[in-house]
């Protein structure tokens, strides 16, 4: 277990951008991600509900341990308006050798009905997490896949900045259908110089 309440690669101050931020997850969020993530399952790599029980060992044994790493495997973030928990999300599977890592993100359910406000939180999360990943870590691209079937997730991928790199044909099956991977990136380069 960790001594810090957050990624030591990060520190304490979150990332801002007018009044939503992102920082490092809390033990706290743990219950409000669970239920979203159990109501969003068929947009996650997540085969089952989660228990109250499983989630708490997670967030002890998997998520507090890498916050003293300075070569973690994934960071996840809490995603703030006015300081309140709205989503959460990350950069997973780091790849530290070849600096690449995918970005998760996952809106509090309710915020996901509207699709012109859900593309908007989308594109500030993205904005944020670029900051995060290419300006604090020195990564050089991060990467994220959606699954077809989420038209406005795959919309909005693409509004925030990230280039198509191909189609994985039949990559998943969603509610007994075969689906649809849509993986885009975005290069540290493009960022920086303003063309995503």
């Amino acid at each position: 277990m960790s001594n810090l309440p957050y990624y030591s690669l990060l520190g304490p101050r979150p990332f801002q951008k007018d009044e939503y931020s992102i920082a490092s997850v809390r033990f706290l969020d743990s219950e409000p991600i669970r239920i979203w993530r159990n109501e969003q399952i068929s947009a996650l790599r997540q085969a089952k509900l989660l228990s109250k029980t499983e989630q708490i060992e997670y967030f002890t044994r998997v998520i507090e341990h890498d916050f003293n790493q300075m070569k973690p495997s994934q960071i996840l973030v809490r995603f703030c308006l006015n300081e309140n928990l709205i989503g959460y999300g990350g950069i997973v599977h780091l790849d530290w050798i070849n600096l690449r890592g995918e970005i998760s993100f996952l809106l509090d359910t309710a915020r996901t009905k509207d699709s012109a406000s859900y593309q908007r939180e989308l594109n500030v999360f993205f904005n944020l997490i670029k900051e995060l990943g290419f300006r604090k870590l020195g990564l050089h691209k991060l990467t994220t896949e959606a699954y077809a079937h989420r038209t406005n997730h795959v919309d909005a991928i693409k509004n925030a900045g990230f280039k198509c790199d191909g189609i994985l044909r039949d990559h998943v099956k969603v509610n007994g259908r075969w689906v649809d991977a849509v993986v885009g990136s975005c290069l540290c380069d493009e960022f920086i110089n303003g063309s995503s």
